[in-house]
């Protein structure tokens, strides 16, 4: 079985997931294996499981969600014509402007949804990692928004090559 998906066949294990269908009867996701985690994280990953069956279709979530998304993020962003590659690649091209996000990058649409459902289940702080700093910033930036502490883990070169968005992370 290949591990690359059709769109199609995506969507329906996403959606047997948000029914709570997922894992099966032996703990596993579709083609992709089961909970392979330590076992003393067992039951936080049961509490986010539970929480996320909880809150995932609750209108409050969904309407806070879609509200700091469209409030603070900054969504939809623009989409901006490319005249020039347009003509240098004879195809109408587009760009999605996801760079005018809050934090500038894609990462804050999954971070603020993060934070929301973190808060929703009585963390007391959220602990993440980033490579480049983007994913950091962004998590240090809803964790903000929302009031919850935030540790972020970065590779020490990483940090060094990295200093502004460490500084950004920093002061959030």
């Amino acid at each position: 079985m290949s591990a690359l998906l059709q769109a199609d066949e995506a969507s329906v294990l996403l959606e047997a997931a948000i029914r709570g269908e997922l894992p099966d009867e032996r703990g596993r996701f579709g083609p992709f294996g089961g909970r392979y985690v330590p076992e003393t994280l067992v039951p936080a990953f049961e509490r986010l499981e539970r929480g996320v069956h909880e809150h995932l279709h609750e209108p409050s979530f969904r309407a806070e969600f879609q509200r700091e998304l469209h409030e603070w993020v900054g969504r939809p962003t623009a989409l901006s014509h490319a005249p020039r590659l347009s003509e240098s690649w004879g195809a109408e091209v587009w760009l999605k402007r996801e760079d005018l996000a809050h934090t500038g990058a894609h990462k804050i649409n999954n971070a603020i949804g993060q934070a929301i459902l973190a808060k929703r289940l009585g963390a007391k702080r959220v602990i993440a990692e980033t490579g480049a700093g983007q994913h950091g910033v962004a998590s240090a930036a809803a964790c903000a928004r929302v009031g919850l502490p935030c540790s972020v883990y970065m590779g020490a070169v990483d940090m060094q090559r990295q200093s502004p968005n460490v500084d950004r992370m920093q002061r959030l």
